[in-house]
């Protein structure tokens, strides 16, 4: 007697999340999609707290790196070349999923043949309260809204592609990301080249379980994101393109005119005229932004909006130093590896 494969196989990356990864997996098991149709694996990255613990209490195969931690990137290839089904479904374990998300990631590749990833977005109810964390969450979320769409990249907090698509072009670099970086817009871009189509569809919901702090918020968007998406961007030779999830103009737009409104408050030292000059490059920022505050009005009040302002104004100032900083140091990276990391991530594992 032969059991049937699952059709979905769920991927969880697990380092140090215990009583996260807890209400993930009990998201993941409380879907409405029958439960043999789909696989739960996680692969615990060299945790030293009880993530294994509560990981067998719901996963159908608990896997290990080994010589870790080795990072989400490898941590999911592992997981991926473990699977049983067709496809495969990210989602970090610090995210719930809706009880209908897996049987909607199924849906659409049922529906759509000519698509091999699609991912989603989080929802407008982030479990933590403070005004960074809610701020962080429903950012990501209005981004993901007004770029529903067919993408050229990924997102592996809440997404899904068929395996044979992730094995074609070789998982996710876990070499060049060997923490949390850019790893799923990397894959992204990757699956673009080769010719396979993704989707984003935000109405493929989960809330997010992080606590975001200011200091953490901007360490993130300066060396994991701000400085390895540039790098990767120069490696395409694609910084002038926009699209999707990627840097427009306007984006670019507000960058430039940060760093000169920060370049003009320090020159009123000297010289009070330059404070003109910052005035109208901040306000030029802030009426920019307008949809994006409206939206954050529409959600969480005026006063909510108002603190948002500071804050766009520091990410733009960021996204500034990071390209400078990235653009200084792009000669001195290692060129990218020879893509083997599928098969050491399958050396690099143990199931527990």
């Amino acid at each position: 007697m032969t059991t049937e494969a699952p059709l979905l196989t769920v991927v969880v990356p697990a380092y140090r999340s215990a009583p996260m990864l807890r209400a993930c997996l009990a998201g993941i098991n409380a879907s409405e999609l029958p439960r043999h149709q789909f696989e739960i694996v996680v692969v615990d990255d060299c945790s030293n707290d009880s993530t294994g613990d509560v990981a067998r209490e719901f996963a159908d195969t608990l896997l290990a790196t080994i010589d870790g931690p080795r990072g989400p990137a490898a941590a999911r290839n592992i997981g991926a070349i473990a699977a049983h089904g067709s496809i495969v479904v990210f989602i970090d374990s610090d995210v719930v999923v809706a009880p209908t998300t897996l049987s909607e990631f199924l849906h659409f590749f049922n529906q759509h043949s000519d698509f091999s990833a699609v991912f989603g977005a989080y929802d407008d109810a982030p479990r933590e309260t403070g005004f960074i964390s809610q701020y962080r969450n429903l950012l990501h979320r209005y981004v993901h809204l007004s770029h529903a769409g067919q993408a050229t990249t990924f997102w592996a907090g809440c997404g899904a592609v068929r395996r044979a698509a992730f094995l074609a072009v070789d998982g996710f670099d876990e070499a060049r990301y060997p923490r949390p970086q850019i790893e799923d817009i990397d894959l992204g871009y990757r699956l673009t080249a080769a010719g396979y189509r993704i989707m984003l569809d935000p109405e493929l919901i989960g809330t997010h379980l992080k606590r975001w702090t200011l200091g953490g918020m901007l360490r993130t968007d300066l060396r994991d994101r701000a400085v390895p998406w540039m790098h990767l961007l120069m490696e395409q030779r694609a910084v002038g393109g926009s699209g999707a999830l990627n840097v427009s103009r306007a984006e670019k737009l507000f960058t430039i005119l940060a760093a000169l409104a920060a370049i003009s408050l320090v020159l009123t030292v000297w010289a009070r005229e330059w404070l003109w000059l910052a005035v109208v490059s901040l306000a030029i920022i802030v009426v920019g932004n307008v949809k994006l505050l409206a939206w954050f009005r529409s959600v969480r009040g005026s006063w909510f909006a108002l603190r948002v302002v500071p804050l766009r104004i520091l990410f733009y100032l960021i996204g500034g130093a990071g390209a400078a900083w990235a653009i200084a140091t792009y000669r001195f990276q290692p060129v990218r590896s020879t893509r083997t990391q599928l098969r050491a991530s399958n050396r690099a594992a143990d199931a527990r």
